[in-house]
């Protein structure tokens, strides 16, 4: 993929609370608010779990969104039916938005495939599924990766996995794997390491905080995709609602991202041509009374200030008690051969 601007991904997950007029409501919104993309997941709660009570397939952790509910029932709940898909990407096409998804098992890939997915996401929790790396990598589709929960040795493993089997263009996103994510643990700083650690990859963030400020941030230091959660409304609730992004708040990321993407530009020292103009308005040494002749130069008859057609302050202090070789008026910029 190429990119002129921050590529924007709204992340429809479960927001759709089982409706499909709702889920073609959430796209209308992610286009008219400005989005790049609409993203959904494609998985049924038997892809991804069993239905069991045994150890550990509830969710016990007391401040999770989730808290004592069953694997299966919560995957059963926010799960895409597969036959909304297709009316769902061609709603995406029609307003300009590019759908693709998260598959979670290879009979996903197979099933997006059929639909011709122009993108693959992988998800936080599935970047070590090899088998399912090595899948959609022989699609010949650019991916798409969020980086949670895994260390530097797995994010080589992971990006090595994809490009030995097939894929084009990889993009990795710093992610921080929880519900919703903290600013203090979202660390930033890892975007320009990634981007300096792994020179093939396009970098960017899947951002679970709230707000649109960790993925400005995230723009102004190197990030060219950003993901985030969309919901018509977070009091309508939903599996993920209480840390997704309203319509509104996108259009404020789509608009305000296209501004840190400009403002970037490059490692610059020597002034701009727009700020030519400005140097006029800079301080220069004037001379501030009526000096003849042999007088010498004073603090009281000699000044730094606006505008700067003078010679650079540098020179002021040097000049002080030098005598003038000629009348000067004043208001006229001070030049080094006034001095003797």
């Amino acid at each position: 993929m190429s990119f002129k601007k921050p590529f924007i991904i709204a992340e429809m997950s479960g927001n759709h609370n089982q409706s499909l007029d709702r889920a073609l409501a959430i796209v209308e919104a992610a286009a008219a608010a400005g989005s790049d993309a609409l993203k959904l997941q494609t998985y049924t709660a038997d892809t991804m779990t069993l239905d069991c009570d045994a150890p550990g397939f509830t969710i016990e952790d007391p401040n999770t969104l989730w808290k004592n509910q069953k694997l299966y029932d919560l995957y059963e709940k926010a799960h895409t039916p597969w036959e909304w898909h297709k009316p769902i990407f061609d709603r995406c096409r029609e307003l300009g938005l590019t759908p693709f998804s998260t598959p979670f098992d290879a009979s996903s890939v197979g099933f997006l495939e059929s639909l011709n997915m122009p993108i693959y996401k992988i998800a936080a929790f599935e970047n070590g599924d090899i088998p399912l790396l090595k899948r959609v990598a022989a699609t010949h589709k650019p991916v798409i990766v969020s980086l949670g929960m895994i260390g530097l040795d797995e994010i080589a493993e992971c990006v090595s996995t994809l490009c030995e089997n097939g894929c084009p263009d990889i993009t990795i996103l710093k992610c921080t794997s929880t519900y919703p994510a903290s600013p203090e643990n979202t660390n930033l700083l890892t975007i320009p390491d990634l981007i300096r650690r792994f020179p093939q990859c396009h970098v960017g963030l899947s951002d679970h905080t709230l707000g649109i400020g960790v993925s400005l941030g995230a723009i102004a230091l190197g990030a060219e995709v950003i993901e985030k959660h969309f919901t018509l409304s977070r009091v309508d609730g939903g599996v993920d609602s209480a840390f997704s992004m309203e319509p509104a708040e996108m259009k404020q990321l789509v608009e305000e991202s296209k501004r840190i993407f400009a403002a970037r530009g490059q490692v610059k020292y020597d002034l701009s041509e727009a700020e030519k103009k400005s140097l006029a308005f800079r301080r220069s040494v004037y001379i501030a009374e009526d000096i003849k002749a042999g007088e010498r130069f004073t603090e009281k008859n000699l000044r730094c200030i606006r505008p700067g057609f003078g010679c650079h302050p540098r020179y002021y202090e040097s000049l002080l008690g030098k005598k003038a070789v000629r009348d000067l008026t004043r208001g006229t910029p001070m030049k080094l051969e006034y001095a003797e």
